[in-house]
C-alpha cells in the first residue's frame, strides 16, 4: 500500500489517561473556531501527515514561498491557528484549545512559536490575490492578526454536522487492503454527481481497482451546496448506476480553501494519506469566481517534485449529441452545436428556481433527489 505523505500516517490521539490528566490541570485556554477544530482533528488523525500540529513561522514562511515543509516534503497550503491576542500565551508551554461554539476542549498544543503574520504575503502567494472578495482571503482576513505554532494532542473530536459519513485514513487504509484494491483513484468534490463528474468517475474505476469518493463536508461559502445534500446525492448515483464493490465514498470534514492549483496539491496529499494511488483533477480545480486559470492546478504538478501519487488530469467533459454521450474534448471533434455544457453553477440556478436540469447535465434520479431535497448554504463558511 502506498506510503503516508513523508513516510509514516501521523497520529496525535490522547489516551483515556493522558486525557484526563490535561483535563485535571488549569490549563490556559485559546477558544478556537469550527475549522480550527477540524484542522486538529485531521493533524491527530493523519489526514494532514506528516503535520504534528499547527504551523511555526519558519513552516508557515517555507510553504508560501517555496510549498515545501522545512524537511523538504512537498506542501501547498498554511495549516495554521490565528490569535487575536497573544499577550497570556508564552512559549513552552501548554495550550488547551477550546471549541468556542459548544465549548468543548479539543487538544492541547505545546507552543513552539508565537508570531505575527504578514496576511498579504499569505494572501498573495497562496490565493493568488488580496482582493478580500475571495473567500479564503477574507477568512484569512478576518481572522486574529497572530498565530501560535506547535505540536498537538487531540482530546475529544468536535462535533459538527454528518460526522457519521466520515473514516480516518487508518479505516480506508483498512477497507482497501480488506477489499484487495492496489491502486485507488480518489475524487475530490464539493458538489453534488453531474454527468461530467459520472464521466470521471467511471474513468477511474477503469484505471485503478477502486474508487474512493470523498467529498468536501467542511465549511464553505455561501452558494455552495450543503453537505448533507452532497453525500446524499451521491448515494443516489452509486445506488443506481455503480459497482458498489468498486466504490468508496465517504467525507472529509475540513474547509474549503478556494486556493486554486495550491489547494489541488494539497487535496492530492490528504488523498495520499488516506491510501489513494491516483488522483483525478479536472477543470478548475478548487476555484471560485474567475481567480484562477481554469487549468492551472494542472500545470503546478508539472511545477513542483514528486508528490507520490499519481495525477490523472481531465480537460473539458461535456455531452455530445453527435457522439450521444458524455465526452471529453480529447475524444469529440464535433462543432459547438452539437455540444452541451456542464455546469454546476447553471444546475444550481435551475435548481434554485425549481427547474428540472437536462438529463444531459444530471441524471434522472439525482435530478429528482435534489429537486427534492436542494439546500445551498446561505452564510459563509457554515
Amino acid at each position: 500500500m502506498i506510503q503516508p505523505h513523508g513516510g509514516k500516517l501521523i497520529s496525535r490521539l490522547a489516551s483515556e489517561e493522558e486525557k484526563n490528566f490535561y483535563l485535571s490541570q488549569s490549563l490556559k485556554k485559546i477558544f478556537i473556531e469550527k475549522d480550527e477544530a477540524l484542522d486538529a482533528e485531521k493533524i491527530a488523525i493523519g489526514s494532514f501527515s506528516p503535520l504534528e500540529g499547527f504551523m511555526t513561522e519558519k513552516e508557515l514562511l517555507s510553504v508560501c514561498r517555496e510549498m515545501l515543509l522545512p524537511d523538504g516534503n512537498v506542501w501547498s497550503i498554511p495549516i495554521i491557528l490565528q490569535v487575536n491576542d497573544i499577550s497570556h500565551i508564552k512559549n513552552e508551554e501548554k495550550i488547551l484549545l477550546v471549541d468556542k461554539t459548544d465549548n468543548r476542549p479539543i487538544a492541547v498544543l505545546q507552543v513552539e512559536d508565537i508570531y505575527r503574520l504578514n496576511k498579504k504575503e499569505i494572501a498573495n502567494t497562496v490565493f493568488g490575490t488580496l482582493d478580500e472578495n475571495h473567500p479564503g482571503v477574507r477568512r484569512l482576513y478576518q481572522k486574529g492578526d497572530y498565530a501560535v505554532g506547535g505540536k498537538i494532542i487531540l482530546l475529544n473530536r468536535p462535533d459538527f454536522p454528518n460526522k457519521e459519513y466520515e473514516l480516518d485514513p487508518a479505516e480506508t487504509r483498512e477497507i482497501f487492503r480488506e477489499r484487495g484494491w492496489k491502486t485507488v483513484v480518489a475524487f475530490q468534490t464539493r458538489n453534488a454527481p453531474h454527468r461530467a463528474h459520472e464521466y470521471l468517475h467511471r474513468l477511474g474505476m477503469e484505471i485503478g481497482d477502486g474508487l474512493f469518493i470523498h467529498p468536501i463536508i467542511g465549511l464553505k461559502k455561501e452558494g455552495d451546496f450543503d453537505s448533507r445534500t452532497i453525500i446524499e446525492a451521491y448515494q443516489v448515483l452509486i445506488n443506481s448506476y455503480y459497482p458498489h464493490s468498486k466504490v468508496l465514498l465517504a467525507g472529509l470534514s475540513t474547509s474549503m480553501r478556494y486556493a486554486g492549483p495550491r489547494e489541488a496539491v494539497f487535496h492530492a496529499i490528504v488523498r495520499k494519506n488516506y491510501g489513494a494511488t491516483h488522483f483525478l483533477v479536472g477543470r478548475d480545480h478548487a476555484g471560485v469566481g474567475d481567480y484562477y486559470d481554469p487549468f492551472a492546478a494542472h500545470r503546478i504538478f508539472e511545477e513542483i517534485p514528486d508528490i507520490g501519487i499519481q495525477i490523472v488530469k481531465f480537460y473539458n467533459v461535456f455531452y455530445c449529441s453527435k457522439c450521444e454521450g458524455i465526452v471529453s474534448e480529447n475524444t469529440c471533434s464535433h462543432p459547438e452545436q452539437f455540444i452541451t455544457k456542464i455546469s454546476m453553477t447553471k444546475i444550481r440556478n435551475m435548481l434554485s428556481e425549481g427547474k428540472k436540469p437536462p438529463k444531459e447535465m444530471l441524471r434522472e434520479e439525482v435530478s429528482q433527489f435534489l429537486i427534492e431535497n436542494f439546500y445551498l448554504i446561505t452564510e459563509d463558511y457554515r
